[in-house]
């Protein structure tokens, strides 16, 4: 069984049990969240398809950490211009285990 939820304005493939990185919820570590946003249910040969949200269909995850990904650098140069310009950043996400997929 599997579902596609949408959060952080982009869309995941879920299974019970997975973790998955997506964008920074405000939730406490260990707290129980729901993703209301389901696109789509699969469960075997049954599938359920949204249109755009499949309705009464919900994903319980639970918190497991709150983290920053890896620096990406920038770097940007104009040739013959001296000019140069060095940028990082680092792009905050919350890791979730998918506990249920109800539909």
């Amino acid at each position: 069984m599997y579902a596609v939820v949408k959060t952080g304005g982009k869309q995941y493939k879920v299974t019970i049990g997975e973790k998955l990185k997506v964008e920074q919820i405000p939730a406490d570590i260990d707290s129980q969240i729901v993703l209301d946003q389901v696109l789509m249910v699969a469960d075997g040969e049954t599938v359920l398809i949204g249109a755009p949200v499949v309705a009464g269909a919900t994903v319980k995850a639970t918190v497991v950490s709150q983290g920053r990904h890896d620096k990406v650098r920038i770097f940007k140069m104009r040739r013959r211009k001296h000019y140069q310009k060095r940028q990082g950043h680092r792009q905050n996400f919350t890791e979730l285990r998918i506990d249920a997929i109800e539909k």
